[in-house]
């Protein structure tokens, strides 16, 4: 079994000229902390963390991941894509070790990753939105039809 937790980032700014450098605004700090602490119990111990090196996906990983005093593991520029099938590529390649994967990203990839892997169609997975999806498998090479298992959006904590 692999469960996977797909985060999109959270509210940025779009006032800043270079996309990969962009910033949260103050209601994307106050929703990542919302979501995080609604979930706080429900991490598992042995999650593996991979972030995005775009600064709102990794500034998203690290207000979630000091809620739940965990490090993130990697920052990767291969997660910053908007790309559905490319970030199917970075989470089949990761390693059959890791059980349970968290991932945060960027749209329109999470939501399309979402609705060809998982068994609920959501029209837009929302900025600090939280989708888990549980895969009966033993390889992340092999993951096909997923069962949905976790959303969290803030909209609903608010």
């Amino acid at each position: 079994m692999k469960t996977l937790i797909l985060i999109r980032h959270a509210k940025s700014d779009w006032g800043m000229l270079d996309d990969f450098d962009r910033t949260l605004t103050q209601r994307g700090t106050d929703d990542a902390l919302l979501v995080a602490k609604e979930v706080t119990g429900e991490i598992p111990h042995n999650l593996t963390i991979w972030t995005s090196s775009a600064r709102r996906a990794s500034s998203t990983a690290e207000i979630m991941t000091a809620q739940w005093s965990r490090p993130i593991d990697e920052y990767r520029f291969d997660l910053y894509t908007f790309d559905w099938n490319r970030l199917t590529e970075v989470i089949k390649s990761a390693d059959d070790s890791i059980e349970n994967l968290c991932v945060f990203g960027h749209n329109e990839g999470i939501t399309e990753f979402v609705n060809n892997f998982g068994d609920i169609y959501i029209d837009n997975v929302p900025t600090a939105g939280l989708v888990g999806i549980a895969f009966d498998t033993a390889h992340w090479q092999d993951i096909s039809q997923g069962r949905i298992v976790r959303t969290l959006f803030p909209k609903t904590l608010r």
